[in-house]
């Protein structure tokens, strides 16, 4: 540590009144200034004294910033110029030290929404001047690999369109982000230009590759970069092609837009390129040579000659900047899909299982009160004998539980519930998961493979449900009879045996199977109507399409509830007794009508589609939060990553826990200024080549 006098200074305390309660109104949260300062104080290696107060204030050198906290440049010989000219974004006073007001402000800038043009404007102004002058400019630009490998003229006319005839205009901030942006532009026609040496209009396909990977970089997926020379057919590119394909890949999100405008919203439905072109004609912007390059690109990835989503999301370029989802654990456990053994395949399952048995517990418990309705209302017999109707409605019988039970009667046999609907909703959501994953090809699962899933589903779960549903169900009613004791859920398994346990199971088959045959195609195609552009869900849509996928799938089966119901309760005195499946409904029509079928139906709605919409949120959040990468499928809708491309292939996710607020996209923003702007630095200094 140094301690030495210098110019007055801004302090710590100077600034917290002015900076940090402000919200920027990008996707993050400000860090609070206690927290930063802390973090800022664990990396500042220089201390000197500030001259007006004489107290001891830390600073950040280049080194400190862009190496220990950054983590950027380590690998020795580093190229120091580098280093300074990144720090130089954050050193706005230009003494070549950090301070903290300027380690706040840098993280709030982070946090707007053109954080990206925001930094690169702030690269260029070396001088801090507020203004970026051609000098200023050619310094920074020079010493980029992308110049070094590729030249730019700079006293052509494109550069003198914007700093003037003798390139001594200085542009401001707004300027120079549009000089930015057709600068790359322009840069790759320039290329173009350079390698067509005889001025035919044409470059081999390598000198295409080459432009498009070292100033186009930010455009190129990997299965784009991977099939550049696929698209070419090894032959030479024309200047038309290479303006098309540049383009297409600058107009995927329009092209998302066009493919889901033919499909009306579906993102597993198959387009031929006539199709497509039709769906197109509203959108002049594209071309049928970028239509070609798109279905050229396309069958590269599968030879189908036809596109989907899955291919447009494989080729659509990466955003430099997307939300960051939090999570609590992030493991890889295989590299590749094909590393996948029958192993893997088990643990997947068994992840599966676990989070389902939690998402399935969440559920159960939240809405059990309304399941405690419904099975008083669903045993409540009309025809039987006089006296015996206790309950007006569902909501008369929810007031008279609570009068004559209290609180608690509403939970009158959770406790069996919950042991029970872990295992039950665990191998029904994992069964499900696996059997999509067994129908799927190419990212699509055909409808009648979603409800084959669902049905399987719905079967694996009964060998759980009906012993769980009848201890339930008996649990439920005792506290009618104000005579009879009370009674817990091990004496009700004793007094029925293993055998009495799976009393109604064909009932049980009855409303399960078709009800998660329902269930599940309704709540995968009700969640894709909810994505964003992204093809994101928020958390709020899965809970909606939850909701809403269980209003068909329980009102139908509520006639199979009925019965099972009935089959599964002891009969009070006087009370029809029933002797199956077929004897029930014939007993039931015959003597309460039509209508007893569907008692309980507006009950088991209110139940199972919000206990649904919150199982299967917690369901996915969970694997969200505790994501663990088994090489299979991923819930559809919740990948919203940030990308691995340009400075730091490793560095995009924020995994230093000293990146906080703005800093958690320090890494991935500079990534985005290096990738899609061609600022790419060299890493070392000479002897260890440009990068």
């Amino acid at each position: 540590m140094s301690s030495e006098n210098k110019p007055a200074t801004t302090s710590y305390k100077q600034t917290v009144t002015s900076t940090a309660d402000y919200l920027a109104p990008g996707y993050l949260k400000r860090a609070s200034t206690p927290a930063l300062f802390s973090v800022f104080k664990k990396y500042a290696s220089v201390t000197l004294t500030d001259e007006l107060t004489g107290t001891p204030t830390p600073y950040m050198t280049a080194s400190d910033f862009i190496q220990s906290y950054l983590g950027l440049f380590n690998e020795p010989p580093h190229n120091a110029k580098s280093v300074a000219l990144l720090a130089g974004i954050i050193d706005t006073s230009k003494d070549n030290l950090i301070s903290f007001p300027e380690f706040q402000a840098f993280e709030g800038l982070l946090c707007l929404p053109d954080a990206l043009y925001q930094l690169a404007f702030q690269l260029f102004d070396t001088k801090g001047t507020g203004l970026v002058t051609f000098e200023e400019f050619q310094e920074v630009i020079k010493h980029t690999v992308t110049f070094k490998r590729i030249p730019f003229d700079l006293d052509g006319g494109f550069v003198k369109l914007y700093f003037g005839k003798s390139k001594n205009r200085i542009i401001t901030y707004a300027e120079f982000s549009q000089f930015l942006h057709d600068f790359h532009e322009e840069y790759a026609v320039e290329a173009f230009r350079r390698f067509d040496t005889n001025g035919t209009g044409f470059i081999s396909a390598l000198d295409f590759a080459n432009i498009m990977t070292q100033i186009k970089r930010h455009l190129l997926t990997k299965e784009v970069q991977e099939n550049l020379m696929g698209i070419t057919h090894a032959q030479k590119v024309s200047f038309p092609f290479f303006m098309a394909f540049n383009s297409l890949l600058n107009n995927m999100e329009l092209v998302k837009k066009i493919y889901l405008n033919a499909t009306a919203g579906s993102r597993g439905t198959e387009l031929t390129k006539e199709e497509f072109l039709h769906s197109a004609q509203m959108m002049s912007q594209i071309t049928p040579l970028e239509v070609d390059i798109l279905f050229l690109l396309c069958d590269l990835l599968h030879q189908t000659g036809r596109i989907q989503y899955s291919d447009l999301q494989a080729i659509a370029p990466e955003h430099y900047f997307k939300q960051i989802t939090k999570r609590f654990a992030d493991f890889k456990a295989v590299e590749r899909p094909e590393d996948r053994g029958v192993g893997m395949m088990i643990l997947e399952s068994a992840y599966r299982f676990t989070l389902g048995a939690l998402a399935g517990a969440v559920g159960a418990t939240a809405v059990y009160p309304i399941d405690l309705v419904k099975t008083r209302m669903q045993n409540q017999r009309s025809g039987s004998y006089i006296g015996e109707l206790m309950y007006r409605s569902s909501a008369d019988c929810f007031r008279k539980v609570i009068r004559h039970e209290g609180f608690g009667g509403l939970y009158r046999g959770l406790v069996p519930q919950l042991m029970g609907v872990a295992p039950e909703k665990a191998i029904k959501l994992t069964v499900n998961d696996l059997v999509r994953d067994k129908l799927t090809r190419n990212n699509t699962i055909p409808v009648w493979g979603e409800v084959v899933a669902g049905a399987s589903a719905g079967a694996s779960q009964v060998v759980f449900t009906n012993p769980l549903e009848i201890v339930k169900i008996r649990l439920q009613v005792a506290g009618e009879i104000a005579s009879q004791g009370k009674i817990g859920g091990w004496s009700v398994v004793k007094e029925l045996g293993f055998l009495g346990l799976y009393k109604g199971a064909k009932a049980c088959f009855l409303r399960d199977v078709p009800f998660s045959a329902i269930y599940f195609p309704v709540y995968a195609h009700t969640k894709v109507k909810f994505q964003d552009d992204n093809g994101y869900n928020a958390p709020w849509t899965l809970l909606v399409s939850g909701a809403i996928a269980g209003i068909p799938a329980a009102s139908l089966v509520t006639p199979a509830d009925v019965i099972k119901t009935r089959l599964q309760v002891v009969a009070r005195a006087g009370q029809t007794t029933y002797d199956g499946v077929m004897d029930a409904t014939k007993k039931i029509w015959k003597e309460e009508g039509g209508k007893a079928f569907w008692k309980g139906a507006g009950a088991r709605v209110l139940r199972s589609s919000p206990q649904f919409g919150v199982t299967l949120v917690t369901y996915e959040i969970l694997q969200r939060l505790f994501y663990i990468d088994f090489g299979g499928s991923r819930p559809a809708g919740s990948e919203l990553n940030l990308p691995a491309t340009g400075l730091i292939e490793q560095g995009s996710k924020p995994s230093n826990p000293d990146h906080i607020g703005g800093f958690e996209v320090a890494l991935p923003i500079l990534s985005g200024i290096e990738s899609k702007f061609g600022l790419l630095f060299p890493k070392f200094s000479h002897g260890r080549g440009l990068n």
